[in-house]
């Protein structure tokens, strides 16, 4: 697993029958603080987030980051696996942690379960932060490609394409390291639980259905991200009443670390708002 950067204490780690599968999560932060669910983009797990765990503890939320079906820690079921699916799994395990009320923060898959959850239980919503995704994800083609890739040479197939998306040229100079253990990350997801997941985002289109979402919510993208770029950024900010859009420079589709103080100060500025 990608190791902690700036970690604090030590994690809850367990996992929960939910929704017909099990997810592995890890709770940090006080009990009866307010929450913050964090969900992981595809070919990840929940220690993307470790660069966001220190500010989240220090603005006092409780930490809930989990690893999506098919991710981690988590049960792998045969696809193809549903936006619907992906985002009942959020939803079943705050009801078994018995969290009635949560910020959401997604990063790319992470951040469409988010914006589908926002959208049909807004009742449970303190705020939405949407990182480095999009509500609709054309063309079919390009993710059968990588379903076919990875079904006849595993996740090896993708490895390299995926960590030239997900950080620029510079950036991967810069934190080699870091780089590093999320191509360890990326190879490590379970091939069946990636196509699952893939055919979830081909088919998905949530263009009307985020038009009702009334929470507080932030979007930020990295200037230079090709596979969500700014345009799909700019669709979710004009889809979301009253939204607000951040985009960092120097920054491709992991800008929660590549440009990990600019994120987290964008991320923390909405959260102490509220």
């Amino acid at each position: 697993m990608l190791a902690a950067s700036g970690f604090i204490g030590d994690p809850f780690m367990a996992q929960a029958n939910v929704n017909h599968t099990t997810l592995e999560y890890r709770l940090d932060g006080p009990d009866g603080a307010p929450v913050i669910a964090l969900s992981n983009s595809l070919a990840s797990n929940l220690t993307m987030w470790n660069p966001q765990l220190p500010a989240l503890l220090d603005a006092g939320f409780r930490v809930l980051r989990y690893d999506s079906r098919g991710h981690g820690g988590s049960s792998v079921q045969t696809g193809p696996y549903t936006m619907e699916m992906l985002t009942g799994d959020l939803a079943a395990l705050l009801d078994h942690l018995r969290f009635d009320q949560v910020c959401v923060m997604g990063c790319s898959m992470g951040g469409m379960v988010a914006q589908m959850f926002a959208s049909t239980q807004p009742e449970r919503v303190r705020a939405l932060l949407l990182t480095a995704t999009a509500c609709h994800m054309p063309p079919p083609d390009l993710w059968d490609q990588r379903i076919a890739a990875v079904r006849a040479g595993g996740m090896p197939a993708v490895a390299e394409g995926t960590i030239e998306r997900w950080f620029t040229g510079p950036g991967r100079a810069r934190m080699p390291a870091e780089v590093k253990r999320v191509r360890e990350m990326v190879a490590a997801t379970p091939a069946e639980g990636f196509c699952a997941c893939c055919e979830a985002i081909r088919d998905m289109d949530q263009r009307e259905s985020i038009k009702s979402i009334r929470a507080p919510t932030l979007v930020i993208v990295g200037e230079q991200d090709p596979g969500t770029p700014v345009a799909a950024a700019q669709a979710i900010h004009e889809r979301i009443a009253g939204s607000r859009l951040t985009i960092i420079p120097e920054a491709a589709h992991f800008v929660h670390m590549e440009q990990e103080a600019a994120f987290n100060a964008a991320m923390t500025g909405l959260l102490n708002s509220l």
